[in-house]
């Protein structure tokens, strides 16, 4: 591991107080870069995230896809937990802590709004920041994009019926072209660059780039961190209390669900290179998505659309520490 990836827990810290203190102290500035989108999806985010994970993307080998399908374990025990588990329990846990257990803190309005928020990024399986995940516990690089790629076929025509379901809503219209955008330009263009790239490379030069190119996935994800948490700087330092309340389900959920996957597949002995992985991508979630959703259903400056945010705050730590823990339980 690089000097990045041996401290990133530090940096990742860092990062979240810059952008806090950036967004606090240039506004403009992330109003500016926050314009910079379509289908509600910020293009210069996209960009990042771009960068962040084409280098993984280099390294899957297309032509041993094909193989996956001789271990469909992991396939089947991803799908189970992101798609019949996942929703239900995030929006159980919003319930019971948002609208019973902080009832005292948070008016019935509110509440609902959080929930709704967190519905939104329960459902919402992760796409793009599983791939750094991934390469930091050494998983199976084809095997991961298999199941990103399941979750992402899955929720295509499941995301919308399983948060109208949850909502209690009948005519919840998800924005398609959010959702849609949002897959292209995650996974189907990283994608496509890498299997050219590889196509086009011996195995000499594609060694010196996947060298050259190591640092700029871990320097996209901080870019990230910095420029998600800048566009929220003053909703987090205006609302402490608020956010600490709807992070600690979210929190909750993220552990549970990977350690649910991981004792799971671990059990019925799956390799620890398809396991970690599968557990990661059942920990996170796709907060892009989630946000856009939330914007565009609930509005910019929506309790739902607060609580998706909340949930980077969340995940990007606490999936620093479950992949410490994943690696430590390599069997």
């Amino acid at each position: 591991m690089g000097l990045f990836e041996k401290n990133l827990s530090i940096w990742v810290g860092l990062s979240i107080a810059l952008g806090v203190i950036l967004g606090n102290l240039y506004p403009p500035l992330f109003q500016t870069i926050a314009a910079f989108e379509y289908a509600h999806v910020n293009l210069v985010v996209a960009v990042l995230i771009w960068v962040m994970i084409y280098p993984m993307m280099v390294n899957v080998d297309f032509s041993t896809i094909t193989n996956v399908g001789k271990n469909p374990k992991g396939l089947i025990v991803t799908f189970i937990v992101n798609w019949l588990i996942k929703p239900f329990s995030m929006a159980l846990l919003g319930i019971i802590f948002l609208q019973f257990a902080f009832a005292a803190f948070i008016p019935k309005e509110q509440a609902k709004e959080y929930i709704a928020g967190l519905i939104l990024l329960g459902t919402a399986p992760c796409t793009a920041m599983v791939f750094v995940w991934s390469r930091l516990v050494k998983g199976d690089a084809n095997y991961t994009l298999v199941q990103v790629s399941l979750n992402d076929l899955v929720m295509i025509v499941a995301y919308a019926p399983i948060v109208a379901l949850l909502l209690g809503i009948a005519n919840v219209t998800v924005p398609w072209d959010t959702l849609i955008l949002s897959v292209v330009l995650y996974v189907i263009i990283p994608i496509v660059a890498g299997y050219f790239t590889r196509k086009n490379l011996g195995s000499e030069k594609l060694e010196r780039l996947l060298n050259h190119l190591k640092p700029y996935s871990i320097i996209g994800l901080l870019a990230t961190v910095v420029l998600l948490f800048g566009f929220q700087a003053k909703t987090l330092i205006a609302k402490p209390l608020v956010i600490a309340m709807v992070a600690i389900p979210i929190f909750i959920q993220s552990v549970l669900m990977f350690f649910l996957t991981f004792n799971w597949l671990c059990k019925i002995k799956v390799p620890h290179n398809i396991s970690a992985p599968a557990a990661l991508i059942g920990g996170s979630n796709f907060f892009e998505l989630a946000v856009a959703v939330a914007i565009s259903l609930f509005g910019l400056n929506s309790g739902a659309s607060l609580a998706t945010v909340v949930g980077v705050l969340v995940e990007v730590p606490v999936m620093l520490w479950l992949v410490n823990i994943a690696n430590k339980r390599v069997y």
